[in-house]
Order: structure tokens, then sequence, then C-alpha cells
């Protein structure tokens, strides 16, 4: 008999084609019948950062070669939305009444090629009435100038709406013998998948609408699409081919996605849109952009106490789901994994003269992590005790049982100290504060520095279950229907093993698909790593239950009692117990239920609530003190998942999860001039991370399974994101921290490594 397929290093199913013949995304969709004849859509955008718009002249570019036609928000009759996060802040698809950001879209261009419409968007005229730009938060909530006039300040969200109080200030830390304050920057970063956004949509000789879209979540899509288009959500179809990455900014709807069925009414041919790269700088939602007042305080010897957050949450200039990332994310995690007895966090939500922010991988948790880590590093640093250590001491303890921490969240399980062991001495931790001593020692140009990370996170948070459907087709082979999207985590080899698992279907006997609302009408998407643990184990249960199914099947073709029937999965036939030399295949059993509505068991499974992966990460930097030069040259990662169901898939992870963290602090970051004018527009000037700045990266496994689903795992999606970041900020202060430096915002870039050596020297 074999063994259990799970836990395997199970090569993907998705690769050959992805490296062959590549995935199909949506611009390749050429041979689509509905979407013969289609007109191109480009979309006029805002020059200016922040102005009443006087007037749109778009008459030059009408009677440009190509062009079909062009819309303003008064030519589609848009109304005012409000948002769903503040009713005072409203806003139209098309902007109409003033501009709130650069790249803001304001006119449709519809033209016969892509590149007439791009040349016909350069002549429209827009006249202004130039507005102050409001870059910063803080600048934001101290003008007298309104993003929003309705909602009376800047300020879009306060967690005092939650009933939380005014941080208490210094009275708070009276009692400590150690208090540390700090003001620190997790800056504004851009998603960068490497699929734009793109979109098309027709309307069928039934009048439905067919819409396409590179998406997270195609389930989430037909209701705001409808809305938009004035019909019943039974109206719309969505679809998804391969999407090549998302990160959490295709999560939901943009203006540009949900105009392409009203304009393609308007002008009775199909559409298809795409966005260029520099558009998608400053079009797709952003990251992160987080500011946080920080004050730390406990005992000389190493002992945290108190602990006080005040994030001031950058929302961009839409009230969306960027405003409550940090009072529902932020907040929730603010104590990390250690034992803080008291603790205070409030956040206050702003908007600006920026793009929108969205759930960009972490979303909220990187950003808890970043803040206690960092005040973790700077607590150690005033009583002169190694940072790890002190982390150490601050752990909560082991716990298998759930355990609330002192500002309200609830983790499932968790073994802190054993990830922080497993990392340090996996890392070599003490034989490399040995060579930095060295070097030290020997005032070398290069010095070396060393991070440390503990971090929890929630994941699974988004849904509280996942459809799945499992069907056997009469030659034997398996079509699983899932409601979560892959865009490069593996979900055909992860859902393929666990049905095959379940079934003895080999594995590459066994189809999956996923974004097609017609044919999986129920799915919450994929975001929040939910996916293995919500919509893998809908798959693993459906199948399973799809067996015992089929056993009754099997019992009546062979003329037997059920509770007699085996299923041998190592060949794939049902026989009774005993007698194996007579026996049925699942083809023989699909086909015998063909006219009773095929072998197939659907289902939405629920789980007991979100999982908390943990892990700690070690981070080794070179620092040349000459130039402020970082090399990134080891990195050290203890992620948590649960049970692993593919070690192969959990190590991609991480490595993507690491190199994406490292980019944030060691290099990317989105940046605005004083008026608002985006000056990190494309890959030349926003320094996106390639395999070059990565050294290899060190897993060190480790699996604490949770109650929570019947297959134990947790999320890993953005794990390795969320524990690398710190530990790299964290080690490039660190090989400058003898020369007096003591922080440094990320990212942490020559130009602001050599500027703080020499303001500590």
């Amino acid at each position: 008999m074999g063994g259990s397929i799970l836990g395997n290093r199970v090569l993907r199913k998705e690769d050959p084609k992805f490296l062959t013949t590549g995935g199909k995304y949506v611009d390749d969709l050429l041979d689509e019948p509905l979407l013969q004849n289609a007109a191109h859509v480009t979309y006029a955008r805002s020059s200016v950062a922040h102005g009443r718009i006087l007037s749109i002249d778009t008459s030059d570019a009408a009677s440009m070669p190509g062009i079909i036609a062009v819309f303003t928000g008064a030519d589609l009759g848009l109304e005012p939305k409000p948002s769903a996060f503040n009713p005072m802040a409203t806003r139209t698809l098309l902007a109409m009444d003033k501009v709130r950001y650069v790249g803001e879209p304001l006119a449709i261009i519809v033209s016969e090629t892509r590149e007439q419409g791009e040349d016909a968007s350069e002549a429209i005229i827009v006249d202004y009435d130039i507005l102050e730009s409001l870059i910063d938060v803080e600048q934001a909530m101290a003008s007298t100038t309104l993003i929003y006039d309705a909602c009376g300040s800047n300020v879009v969200f306060d967690t005092t709406a939650l009933g939380v109080p005014e941080n208490t200030g210094d009275n708070y830390f009276a009692g400590c013998e150690v208090v540390v304050k700090g003001r620190y920057i997790n800056q504004r970063v851009a998603p960068c998948p490497l699929e734009v956004r793109g979109a098309a949509a027709a309307w069928g000789p039934d009048g439905r609408l067919t819409q396409w879209l590179s998406t997270q979540h195609a389930q989430g899509a037909p209701e705001p699409i409808a809305a938009a288009n004035g019909v019943d959500v039974a109206q719309v179809h969505v679809k998804t081919p391969d999407v090549g990455g998302g990160f959490g900014a295709k999560i939901g709807t943009y203006p540009e996605d949900l105009l392409l069925g009203v304009v393609a009414k308007r002008v009775g041919r199909p559409v298809r849109w795409r966005e260029t790269r520099s558009e998608s700088m400053v079009g797709l939602g952003h990251g992160r952009a987080q500011l946080q007042y920080i004050t730390i305080g406990g005992s000389r010897d190493g002992k945290v106490t108190h602990y006080q957050l005040h994030a001031f949450q950058d929302s961009g200039a839409w009230v969306d789901m960027g405003t409550i990332l940090a009072p529902f994310m932020t907040r929730p995690m603010s104590s990390g994994v250690y034992a803080i007895l008291n603790i205070e966090c409030r956040t206050t939500s702003v908007v600006t003269n920026t793009t929108p922010t969205v759930a960009y991988r972490g979303a909220g948790r990187p950003e808890a992590t970043a803040a206690i880590e960092r005040a973790m590093d700077m607590f150690a640093a005033e009583i002169g005790k190694d940072a790890a250590e002190v982390r150490r001491l601050n752990l909560i303890p082991k716990f298998m049982e759930p355990h609330t921490t002192a500002i309200g969240g609830t983790y499932d399980v968790g073994n802190y100290e054993e990830s922080l062991n497993r990392a340090l001495e996996a890392s070599d931790y003490a034989g490399w504060r040995k060579k930095q001593a060295e070097r030290r020692a020997n005032n070398a140009s290069k010095q070396l520095g060393i991070g440390v990370s503990v971090y929890v996170e929630i994941t699974g948070g988004v849904g509280t279950g996942e459809s799945a459907k499992v069907e056997v087709i009469e030659d034997g082979s398996a079509r699983i229907y899932t409601g979560t999207s892959p865009h490069g985590q593996g979900h055909d080899t992860s859902w393929s093993m666990l049905a095959s698992e379940q079934t003895g279907i080999p594995m590459d006997k066994i189809e999956l698909i996923w974004g097609d609302t017609d044919l999986v009408p129920v799915g919450t998407g994929t975001m929040g790593s939910r996916s293995l643990q919500q919509g893998g184990n809908a798959v693993y249960s459906v199948a399973g239950t799809l067996a015992e199914k089929a056993k009754s099947v099997a019992a009546r073709l062979l003329e037997a009692n059920e509770a007699d029937i085996v299923l041998d999965k190592d060949k794939g036939i049902f026989h009774v117990a005993g007698t194996p030399a007579v026996s049925k295949t699942w083809a023989d059993l699909a086909i015998a239920e063909k006219a009773t509505g095929g072998l197939v068991h659907s289902d939405v499974i629920g789980v007991a609530g979100p999982t908390f992966p943990f892990g700690a990460h070690v981070g080794i930097v070179e620092v040349d003190i000459e130039t402020g030069k970082v090399t990134h040259i080891a990195h050290y990662a203890c992620d948590d998942a649960g049970t692993v169901l593919n070690p192969m898939l959990l190590e991609g992870q991480i490595h993507g999860g690491v190199a994406q963290g490292a980019a944030q602090a060691l290099l990317e970051e989105v940046r605005y001039d004083d008026d608002g004018n985006p000056i990190t527009s494309n890959l030349a000037d926003y320094a996106f991370i390639s395999a070059a700045e990565m050294p290899s990266v060190t897993v060190i496994h480790m699996e604490t399974p949770t109650p929570n689903n019947l297959i134990g795992a947790k999320g890993i999606g953005e794990s390795g994101t969320i524990g690398s970041t710190p530990a790299l900020q964290s080690a490039v202060i660190d090989a400058v921290s003898h020369l007096g430096v003591r922080h440094i915002d990320m990212p942490t870039t020559a130009e602001r490594v050599w500027s703080a050596i020499q303001q500590a020297c």
C-alpha cells in the first residue's frame, strides 16, 4: 500500500504550461467569440493632484482618426456614490466635480486601436482650479483644505468610533523604569504585479453582460458591475482567465472595470482595456503607507510592561479598503508575540491626494509587526541587552489552547520561543555576532548587521468557509470547482493533491475550474492567505464525502452491503472487503450515475475561525559605511504554517514573501513631489527588487497544526513578508549602531544610511 501524498514535495502541475506556451491572460483573449470586433478603451487621467474641474474639452480628441467615442462622467450621467466606510465621502466613477490624485480617471476614449486611444487621451483639455495638494497624513490633518468637503475633516475614520478611548499619554508609563519613544514610517509601496490590470466586456444576444477580469475574487465582482450597469446581478457573468499576480491589489473592482459594460452598450460593440505600466503605478492601489508613533516601557532587566501605538493610516484619495486596515488589522495584532500586560492602540485614517491604498500583501499585519519589532529593538538598545534575548524574555509562553492578548486578539495555537530558537540555531546567530565584533574591532569599511524578528499574523480572517464541488467524469477523471482563485500560489497542484488523497484518482486526471461565476457562483476568492485553510479544506471535505457516496453506488453495482465496500486508493477501484478481484472503477460508477445527475458532490464547508501563523526571521546584511550601500547577504526564515501540504509550495511562498519584505526594507518607496506629482511612476524610477538583490533563503521547517480546520493548515502567503521586513530594517540599523545610529526609516537606501552615519558622527 502506498503512503499519503500529503506532506510530500509534489511538483507543480501548473508549471509546464507557464514555462512553455504561457498563461492565457485578459490581454490574450483574442479568440473569444463575444469579443470579436472589440474596440479599445483608454482612460484619460488627471495630471494634477487636487483641483476643481472647471471644464473638460473632448472635441479635439473626438475628431482624431480611429476614435469611436469620447465620454465624460456627465456624458454617461454618472451619480456620486458613497463610501462603504464613510458615507459622507462620495465620488463618481469618473471625476466630475474635482480631481483628488494624479492618475484619477476623468474621461473614456473608445478607439479602433489601443495606440489611437492613447494619442487621443493627450488631446483632452481639462481646465482646473488648482487646490492645495496634501501628500502627508499630518499635513492633511492640519490643513483647512478638505479633500471631501462633506466629511468636515480629512480624518475619515478613527478607532474612537469603535469605542476605543484616546491614548492616555505619558501618565500611562509612570511606573516604568525605562520608556522609549519613536516615530516610524511604514512607507507607501506599489504592488507591481507582472500583469497589470486589464478587463474586457461584451453584451451577449441574451442580454447578459460577460466581463473578463484580472481579479483575485471573481464572485465579488458581479454585484458592483451590475450596480454600475443598472442591471440585475443575474445578468452579469464574470470570467477570470490566468492572473499574473495580485498581492491584494486585485481583490476589488476599480472604476475602470465597472464602466466597461456601460461603454460597450453605448457604442454597441464589445470593448477591451489594459493599462500601461505607468498607469498601473498610479492607478492600481498602493500598500502600507502608515505613520506610527510608538512608546514602549518596562524594567531595566528587560521586561516590557507597557506599549502604546498610535497608527496614522494614509487612505490615499478614496475612503476604501485602505481606510480600515489600521483599525481592523493593525490594532488587533499590535501585541505581536509578546506577553505585554498593558497595551493601548489607537488608529486614525486620513485621506490624502495620493493613489488610494488597498490590502497589499499582509494588509495591516506587517505594519503591526514592524511597529512592535522596532519598539523591541529600541527598548533593547536603551537597556544595553541583546535584542534576541529581550524578545525571548517577553514572548507569550507556548499554548495549545486559544490565548487572548491584552489588546483583545485571540490566537489559536503558538510556540513562539521554539521558532526563535530554531531560527537562531540555524543561522548560527552567535557566530554572526562574533564576526560582527571582529569587523568592528578592525574598523572595517564593511560592517555586518544582524536583525531578528518574531511575529504572529492572522490568516483566513476573510470568510468563514468556502465552496467546493468535485465531480467524476465518465472516463474516470475528476473536476474540482473552487471558490478560490489562483494567481501563482499553486492551487491546481494543492487541490489535486487533496482530492487525490481522498479518492485515489491520479493528480494528472484531475482538472481545476475557478473564476467563472456561472460555473462557480459562490466563492470568497483568494486573499488574506485563506485559500488552503478554507478553499483547500472544502475540497478535502467534499472529496471525502464524494468517496463515501461512491461506496453506496459501488455497493449497488457489486450487489453488496455498503459497509463492506472498500476503496483501494492505490488502484482507484472499489471492491468488497476480502475480494479485490471483482471491482468497479470510478469510471464505472460515473457511468452508472449518469442518468441520475452524475457522480458529484458540492458544499460550502465552514471553519472554526481564522488561524495565526507565526515564526522568526534572522536577516544578515553588509553595510559599506563609506557609501551607505546595503547588501543582503543571508536570510533565515522559520515560518510555522501548521500542517504542511506540500513543502515545495510552502518554500516558494516563503521565498517570494521574503523578497517582497526585503524590497520594502531596502529598496521600494512610492514618492511624490510637493505638488502631488508621482516621481516613481515606472520601473526605472521605482526600485523593484530582482533576484540579483536576494541571497539564498534558508527555510527552517516547523509545524504546529491548528484545530480550526480539517487539515490543520494555516496561511503562508504573507508570512515571509511579515517576518522579513523588520528583521532586515533591524539588521541595517544594527550594522551601524556602534557609530551612534539608533533608527533609519525604510527603505534603508544608501543615501539614508550614509546620512544617518554622518548625523551620528
